[in-house]
């Protein structure tokens, strides 16, 4: 059984420097960026006025710059503040959408700011050990040295 393309299906497209996969669902193939979810997906192809039940491969070029601006700005759309991943920043007190390669620079600097203020989730990052209260006698024991010490 062969499949018949349109002649402008695509079977990759680049988006947010990210391949995105064309004969996937437009909705499920944008999880592949990362920092955006299947909900906030579906909503963005919503406001963007692109159908949800298209193929990531046929999108026109019109459509998928329209999807990556409410993408880029959701809060210009009306997306609800609850929906996007970087609420209340601290630096600036903006609330916005991280993506891509945005997400591990923003990670890198609010370890560091919790580093610098030696604070118990500062301090538990460097150390490379849990964080958030999990038990750490019998498991976690890929960062420091933690738990029963033995005997010489």
């Amino acid at each position: 059984m062969s499949l018949i393309r349109p002649e402008s299906f695509r079977d990759l497209l680049r988006i947010f420097n990210t391949n995105v996969d064309g004969s996937i669902l437009a909705p499920f193939a944008m999880t592949k960026i990362k920092g955006v979810g299947r909900r906030f997906a579906i909503i963005a192809m919503k406001k963007a006025n692109v159908p949800v039940t298209k193929r990531a491969g046929e999108l026109t070029a019109e459509e998928e710059e329209r999807l990556v601006d409410v993408i880029r700005n959701p809060l210009k759309y009306k997306i609800p503040v609850w929906m996007l991943n970087k609420q209340k920043c601290v630096r600036t007190g903006n609330t916005t959408q991280v993506l891509a390669n945005e997400i591990a620079t923003n990670l890198r600097e609010d370890l560091e700011r919790l580093r610098r203020a030696r604070c118990n989730r500062g301090i538990r990052h460097a150390l490379g050990i849990k964080v958030r209260g999990q038990c750490t006698k019998s498991t976690g024991r890929g960062g420091g040295v933690l738990g029963v010490a033995r005997k010489k």
